[in-house]
């Protein structure tokens, strides 16, 4: 009988491999300041290679600028509803994206993986 393999979900918020959901992608974590940006290889548990091809992870960069314009647009609506002015503005945003980088750079990779990577086979009714 197949393991049941763990939650999509939850092995997308841990960032976990798409294919085993138990391997890490990242070696350490996202509060790691020159860490942050490594990614394994390769899954320490079931060996997929996380960079298909040369430039794999270019994609990742249109779902960071849908995360990036996502915040933009609350931001720019708390401002106008809010009625802040450019000084506030500047000194609430530019913390909060540089704070946020780590899990854009992260988790728009792990979104990446989920949605193209091939040979997932879990028999899971919660996929």
């Amino acid at each position: 009988m197949p393991q049941k393999a763990p939650l999509l979900l939850s092995s997308i918020v841990t960032c976990k491999c798409p294919r085993c959901r138990k391997g890490r992608v990242f070696p350490y974590s996202a509060f790691n300041l020159f860490g942050f940006s490594k990614t394994n290889d390769n899954c320490p548990n079931c060996g997929l290679k996380f960079e298909h091809e040369t430039g794999f992870f270019w994609g990742a960069m249109y779902i960071s600028y849908a995360f990036s314009t996502f915040i933009m647009i609350v931001f720019g609506v708390l401002a106008i509803n809010l009625d802040w002015s450019f000084a506030k503005i500047a000194t609430v945003l530019i913390p909060t994206i540089l704070l946020i980088t780590p899990f854009s750079y992260r988790y728009s990779r792990i979104l990446l993986l989920y949605l193209i990577s091939p040979n997932r086979h879990f028999d899971n009714k919660y996929l």
